[in-house]
């Protein structure tokens, strides 16, 4: 099974326990982490939100003072979960999720003021792509504000964190899920490219002003790039 369809499958069966258990396992710090991403972003934008699952950040840009929010993702029970908790919050009118890859999306050049995605970029079977696809929609001048999670560097922390991530949540997961699941997702963790060669791949996308930004000792990793403004 390509990895696409394999993690269609995942988080379709993740779905209905996918929130309880993500703020658990993080013990809630993961919406602090939103929260400072979420700063990045101007207020009054036409955001895009990749990989926008059940809508957590997309709720939580219109709070924080985006216009519009298109949510996409490929996973349908993602996004009838979405769904319900956006007209649960009376957000609908603000707030729009489709069906739609990120490597592949259904827009214009030139259309949103800024691109979001959050814990997801790791899970695309092309990466390279998406950033591509995440620029071309960017209007020149937008930004492009990319949470993820990764490995801690330094000892003792990147030890705890190794053996949390690798017994205790796979073993706690197996328990109300499918231990596959659990052990794919630390896997996409500890594969995902280091700080310095992830930004390398922004900038080949074209994107400038790329930095980076660590939270809790290095767990998890902000990645904001700019799409330069039109020259005279």
């Amino acid at each position: 099974m390509a990895k696409k369809e394999a993690v269609r499958e995942m988080f379709n069966d993740l779905a209905p326990k996918y929130d309880r258990m993500n703020h658990w396992f993080s013990f809630n710090i993961d919406k602090m982490w939103r929260r400072k991403a979420l700063r990045e972003i101007s207020k009054g934008s036409f955001v895009l939100d990749e990989a926008c699952g059940t809508a957590d950040f997309s709720i939580a840009a219109i709070k924080q003072g985006a216009s519009k929010v298109i949510g996409v993702d490929i996973t349908e029970n993602m996004i009838d979960i979405g769904r319900a908790k956006v007209a649960k919050a009376r957000m609908s009118d603000k707030i729009e999720l489709i069906i739609a890859d990120g490597e592949d999306l259904p827009f214009e050049d030139d259309t949103f003021d800024a691109v979001t995605i959050a814990f997801g970029i790791r899970n695309y079977e092309h990466k390279e792509l998406g950033l591509k696809e995440m620029y071309r929609v960017l209007k020149p001048g937008g930004k492009v504000v990319i949470l993820e999670l990764s490995v801690p560097k330094h000892a003792p922390m990147r030890q705890l964190y190794m053996f949390y991530f690798k017994r205790i949540m796979p073993f706690i997961g197996g328990l109300v899920s499918r231990k596959s699941s659990w052990k794919y997702l630390n896997a996409s963790v500890i594969a995902f490219p280091k700080a310095s060669q992830f930004m390398a791949m922004m900038q080949v996308s074209g994107f400038s002003q790329v930095k980076v930004r660590k939270f809790t000792f290095g767990i998890c990793s902000l990645f904001t790039g700019v799409k330069p403004a039109v020259k005279d």
